[in-house]
């Protein structure tokens, strides 16, 4: 079943979004069994995100060939360590304190850790990110940052049925993407969308999702 989602998945999602940009495609693991994702990847996927610390650290040596490595959920200060020099991109920077703590830590280890910004673009309670008043501010102090590259940002938009809404987010999202990219440059993602949403997300200017239920079906509870 994975590797034919997969193939189907890769077959519907348009090689480049509207803005003529490429769309990466990241599978989102959570929970996933390492066989799981090693089938996926067999199937045509090159990319992988995980949202908790401990099953990136566990299953870390399984997973075949080289994908890139992406951490999609939100991190606490105190695991970074695990994640320093096997990370490749770090999409939830949603607070200032993360983004000191992973410059300093990155500097530390020799490296240059490279990061996007989480916007909270519903002004969501539940989730973290800056807000869309915020997002300059923060994003000018964050590449001040030594070690650390601001590669773009990522937003995961509410959870409703109303696609007038979704759209007029989404939008926002990528107008913010680009002001911000004009004025810091150096940009290269805009990582919004997932399963239920992506093609909405990628018709807006997404040039990066990220997918889970669509490839592996409905989450499991245990990352055996």
């Amino acid at each position: 079943m994975i590797t034919e989602n997969v193939k189907k998945l890769l077959a519907e999602v348009p090689e480049k979004n509207s803005f003529g940009e490429p769309v990466t495609v990241v599978a989102a693991v959570k929970t996933q069994h390492v066989s799981a994702i090693n089938e996926a990847i067999a199937a045509g996927i090159t990319e992988i995100g995980d949202n908790h610390v401990q099953e990136f650290r566990d299953k870390y040596a399984d997973i075949m060939g080289e994908p890139r490595r992406h951490f999609i959920g939100h991190l606490q200060t105190n695991k970074i360590k695990y994640l320093i020099g096997r990370c490749d991109l770090y999409q939830s920077v949603d607070r200032y304190s993360l983004a000191e703590e992973l410059s300093k830590r990155s500097g530390s280890a020799g490296v240059v850790s490279n990061v996007l910004l989480q916007i909270n673009a519903g002004n969501e309670e539940t989730k973290g990110g800056f807000s869309f008043e915020e997002a300059a501010g923060a994003c000018e102090a964050i590449k001040k940052l030594p070690a650390l590259n601001v590669q773009g940002l990522m937003a995961m938009l509410p959870f409703t049925d109303d696609e007038g809404l979704l759209r007029a987010l989404a939008l926002k999202m990528r107008a913010l993407y680009d002001e911000l990219n004009a004025k810091y440059g150096n940009f290269k993602y805009l990582s919004m969308g997932m399963s239920g949403d992506w093609r909405l997300c990628v018709e807006c200017g997404s040039n990066m999702i990220r997918v889970g239920t669509t490839i592996f079906g409905r989450r499991i509870t245990s990352p055996k």
